[in-house]
């Protein structure tokens, strides 16, 4: 069986307070965008589930591959152990939620192809045993999100037919990094109110936190954010904790008109058509 685990972006992302056990309470909007990866499950007659990988090289050892910790989740309910393939493509560390994705995506296809029987909820708790932001992609669509990002509200944010170009510029930002500049603290217009004025308002009034520190720190993103406005974006913003930048456009052909891989040859790049 194969399937296409997506990235997302975080449209806004307010930091609200530090938390009694260290994490941080935030508010964002989670949505999904199609730069994918590649993931097959296939039952195997091996005694041991195994794990082989492409693409882009994956750093860590199994006790952090979040493949293999979603089988160790749920392989007590099957009897025959997969072989599991992911094709890396979406950059990690990115802010793009790909590791996320690859260990939420392995959860409903052990669920699929095994036929356990799990519904959406289920496979939300267990997701949410695998890190903060794992739980979106089990139903995948956009929500608003808060606690530590794994509480998620339905919210009507409706960006289809829009384009978006999305811009990694590979510097590597750790969670540790990003929150070290941060002053948690609520926003004077909230986020689900700023997200219903028009998208053309948006630059005044949805920020993300962490770029008030890291563009000032890392110039080469905040020039990645100015080129966007200067090629039409409607709006551009920083994703997660970085480094990777989006764009939004109105019409395709100023979106397909940013010239991307003359301006930025040594950067990982996407565009598309927004579907959700």
């Amino acid at each position: 069986m194969l399937t296409f685990p997506n990235a997302k972006i975080n449209i806004g992302l307010n930091i609200i307070e530090k938390r009694a056990d260290g994490f941080h309470n935030i508010e964002s909007v989670f949505y999904p965008v199609e730069w994918c990866d590649v993931l097959e499950i296939i039952p195997s007659q091996e005694k041991e589930v195994k794990f082989q990988s492409s693409g882009l090289a994956i750093p860590g050892n199994e006790n952090s591959n979040l493949c293999l910790k979603a089988w160790h989740l749920l392989k007590s309910h099957i009897l025959q152990p997969p072989i599991i393939h992911l094709h890396k493509v979406i950059p990690m560390g990115a802010g793009l939620g790909g590791g996320s994705a690859d260990g939420a995506f392995t959860l409903k296809m052990l669920n699929e192809v095994y036929d356990l029987k799990l519904n959406n909820d289920k496979l939300q708790d267990y997701a949410r045993q695998l890190g903060s932001d794992c739980a979106f992609f089990i139903e995948n669509r956009p929500v608003f999100c808060y606690g530590k990002g794994d509480q998620f509200e339905d919210f009507s944010l409706d960006l289809r037919g829009k384009y978006i170009v999305l811009i990694n510029p590979d510097i590597h930002i750790s969670t540790a990094e990003a929150y070290s500049g941060v002053v948690p603290c609520k926003p004077k217009i909230s986020l689900k109110d700023g997200l219903k004025q028009n998208i053309t308002e948006w630059k005044e009034t949805i920020k993300n936190d962490f770029e008030r520190n890291l563009l000032l720190k890392y110039p080469a993103i905040a020039n990645v954010k100015a080129y966007l406005y200067q090629s039409g974006a409607i709006y551009a913003s920083m994703t997660g904790s970085g480094s990777t930048l989006y764009g939004i456009f109105d019409k395709e052909d100023e979106c397909r008109t940013v010239n991307l891989k003359d301006k930025f040859p040594n950067f990982a790049l996407w565009q598309g058509f927004i579907r959700n």
